[in-house]
């Protein structure tokens, strides 16, 4: 992430809000390698669940395939991570080599997860960091856009139109502190 950038979280109850937001900043013209979506894993005792590279691309099998793929489609980067007090999480976007790269370097932050570190090492507020991994545990998602401030300005107004009765909940918005490098 480039110095003087800024971000924009969103909090969503469920993935059919996350679909459209993410379609909408997509249809905007949003540049979609600025997008990081997380989302606990949904294992359900009655279905396998799995992850497979094929030459087309990522694949998941489980209950959320669709839902993944296309994020798998649409965003740079993937990665799943047993997060202790968080369970199975799925990440996708930027989001999931800055969170690799606060493991890699055994960065940590008091009170964190790893996935918290890394919304907090780009800048996310504590605060806000807190109530995105609260959400998590909840079974929520949580979106990360970041850019200039006019595109994140834009993106947080796509974010927070209502879609669906899971409508999202934009809690944050800031500058960054600094650049983290991945």
């Amino acid at each position: 992430m480039e110095r003087g950038q800024n971000a924009a979280v969103a909090i969503f109850a469920g993935h059919r809000a996350v679909e459209t937001a993410v379609s909408r900043l997509n249809e905007s013209g949003f540049d979609m390698r600025k997008v990081s979506v997380a989302g606990r894993d949904e294992p359900d005792a009655s279905q396998v669940i799995g992850y497979y590279h094929r030459q087309d691309g990522i694949r998941y099998w489980g209950r959320l395939g669709q839902f993944w793929g296309t994020l798998w489609g649409l965003l740079t980067g993937w990665a799943f991570f047993a997060v202790p007090d968080l369970g199975p999480v799925l990440v996708t976007g930027p989001l999931a080599g800055w969170t690799v790269a606060i493991l890699e370097n055994a960065v940590v932050f008091g009170g964190l997860t790893a996935l918290g570190a890394g919304l907090y090492n780009v800048g996310i507020p504590k605060e806000t960091v807190l109530a995105c991994e609260d959400a998590l545990r909840a079974g929520g998602y949580v979106v990360l856009v970041h850019g200039a401030t006019g595109e994140v300005s834009r993106a947080k107004a796509i974010l927070a139109a209502p879609a669906t009765p899971d409508a999202p909940n934009v809690i944050a918005a800031s500058s960054l502190r600094g650049a983290l490098a991945y």
